[in-house]
This record gives C-alpha cells, sequence and structure tokens, in this order.
C-alpha cells in the first residue's frame, strides 16, 4: 500500500518539475505554500466565500466526528443516536443556501469579500446547486454503490440503524459532510493549482488527470484508514479494503472530482447569462455522473466475476 502511494506521488511530483509555470503568478488571494488554490475573490466570488465557508466547516465536522471515534461514544448510540449525530452535521451544509446564503465574508486585503448569491434568488444561487449536486450524487452513492461494496469487498455495517434499501440512513446524511470536503475544499483547492498555475499543453493535461487519478486513490484510502478503528464498519478482508477497496472506491472521485471543478464555471461571469445552469441541469448532471460511476463499478464486478446481490427490503430498523 505505502509503495503503491509512494510510487504514484513521486511521479507526480516529476510531472510537476516537468511543467512550464504561467507567466503570471496566479491570483489566489492567500499566502499559502500549500498546493491547494482558492478561487480568485475577484471574479468568483461566490465560489471563493462558499469554499471559505467548507472550510470552516470542515474543521467543525471534522473535530465533533473525531471526538466521537477517539472517545468511543458511538457505543452509546442507539439507531436514532447515529441518525441524530449524522444528520446534526448534515444539516448546515444542507440548509446554509436558505438560511445564510452570505457563507462567509472573507476580508482580502483590507476588501470584505461579499458573495453575489445574497442577491440572488435561491434556485440561482452556487450555493444552491453545488448543495444539490452533492446531495444528489450522496444519495446515488448510498443507494446503490454501498451494494458492490458488500458484493465485492464482503464490507457490511453493523452497528444499530435505520435502513433504508439495506444502507444506514446515516450514512447517505454522513456522506453529504464528508463529499463536501472533498469536493469543495480538497480536490477544486488541488486541481485549480494544477490548472492556474502552469502553461496549457499535453504535459498540463496528462498532470491534471494523473493529479485525479493520484487524489482520487489517496482520499479513499484515507478515508478507509481514518475509519478503520470503527468497529462497525466491517471488511472480510481490510488488507485487501485497503488495496484493491481502495481503488475500487477511488472510482467514484475520478468521475466527481473533475466533474464538480468544472460544474458551474461560468456563475460569476457574463457567460452565465448566456448559459445559465438551472437546478434541473444540476441534478441531470449529478445523475450523469452517478451512472458514470455505476457503469464503472460493474464493469470492474464483472472483470473479476463476482455476482452482484442486492437484498433487504426498502425500509427497516436493525440493532
Amino acid at each position: 500500500m505505502t509503495a503503491i502511494l509512494f510510487t504514484m506521488f513521486a511521479i507526480l511530483v516529476g510531472m510537476h518539475s516537468l511543467q512550464t509555470p504561467m507567466n503570471e503568478a496566479p491570483k489566489n488571494n492567500t499566502t499559502s505554500k500549500l498546493p491547494l488554490l482558492l478561487p480568485d475573490s475577484k471574479t468568483e466570488p461566490s465560489k471563493y466565500c462558499y469554499e471559505v465557508f467548507a472550510w470552516q466547516y470542515t474543521a467543525v465536522w471534522i473535530g465533533i466526528f473525531g471526538f466521537i471515534v477517539v472517545s468511543q461514544a458511538y457505543e452509546h448510540l442507539t439507531a436514532w443516536g447515529y441518525l441524530g449525530v449524522c444528520g446534526g452535521l448534515a444539516l448546515p451544509l444542507m440548509l446554509q443556501p436558505f438560511l445564510y446564503p452570505l457563507a462567509s465574508a472573507p476580508v482580502v486585503k483590507n476588501r470584505i469579500i461579499i458573495n453575489p448569491d445574497m442577491q440572488r434568488p435561491f434556485y440561482k444561487r452556487y450555493s444552491t446547486k453545488a448543495t444539490i449536486y452533492l446531495m444528489t450524487y450522496a444519495f446515488i452513492g448510498n443507494y446503490w454503490y454501498t451494494h458492490y461494496f458488500y458484493s465485492v469487498l464482503k464490507a457490511e455495517y453493523t452497528m444499530p440503524s435505520h435502513r433504508l434499501n439495506d444502507v444506514p440512513i446515516a450514512m447517505f446524511l454522513a456522506t453529504h459532510f464528508y463529499f463536501c470536503t472533498y469536493h469543495v475544499c480538497v480536490s477544486n483547492g488541488i486541481l485549480r493549482y494544477v490548472d492556474k498555475s502552469y502553461q496549457k499543453g499535453w504535459m498540463k493535461t496528462m498532470l491534471f488527470w494523473f493529479t485525479i487519478l493520484f487524489l482520487s486513490y489517496f482520499t479513499a484510502f484515507m478515508e478507509t484508514l481514518t475509519i478503520s478503528s470503527f468497529p462497525y464498519y466491517r471488511f472480510e478482508d481490510r488488507t485487501m479494503a485497503y488495496t484493491w477497496g481502495s481503488a475500487f472506491y477511488g472510482i467514484y472521485f475520478i468521475v466527481s472530482f473533475p466533474g464538480f471543478y468544472y460544474f458551474d464555471s461560468h456563475i460569476d461571469d457574463s457567460q452565465q447569462k448566456d448559459r445559465p445552469v438551472s437546478l434541473v441541469d444540476t441534478f441531470t448532471t449529478a445523475c450523469g455522473h452517478g451512472m458514470m460511476i455505476l457503469l464503472l463499478l460493474d464493469f470492474v464486478r464483472l472483470y473479476l466475476g463476482i455476482p452482484l446481490v442486492i437484498g433487504g427490503v426498502a425500509f427497516a430498523t436493525t440493532g
């Protein structure tokens, strides 16, 4: 596992060293030395404010979730308790477009950035569309993709839970704040760094897509590793889960990381008037990306010759 990640990282560093930097440094409006780039606060204020909000909330949910895992407070949770914790952590992100369209008001170079979403009707806000995209994607992932983990990796959830299609409903909710951090914060920032830091050409294109491959595998592995101490999500073979399972899970992000990065890319420029992204467009885009992922997962399953078994009922309570 370590060898795989080290090799991919070494290739990534080598590819970066071969790139030709932009003549003008990208305007990320930050002093961070990390390969993460926030949107330009002048030309993309909607995305800038939303990504700052997502970073701020990421610190909150990771702190709470981490405390629950480390302290083993989950041992005292019932099915309703899991639902309450995951639902409570997901709600601020789901309700933000309704109740707090400002998202954040960061100060950049002594100038307060005001989110244009404040002046837009609810259905035109970037935060609304980002939330619907991630909620749709999280639902599809849990409702369908989880059964591939059940069948291919012999995974199972054993904690008390209210279930939809044999998947804990709490996981539908938890996936939303996990995916918000993965997409809005991490992948958007890293892909933007690659996109804005180097001159166009086939070498940059290769770097961009290899970054997606590395980031997808690394994200999947780190999630698997960080929840390994949670005893109620089990694999028949944990070593296989870390290696092949991470690659299997990474298929999600090979599609969704670039898909979300380019989603509604003209929200703050004049081209938005000519081709606005509606809520229907948002939903169908997420569904389209979801179908692409489903096909890739099924191609892998067919290659391995493992039957897909989907059991259970619409609603059930276990534990």
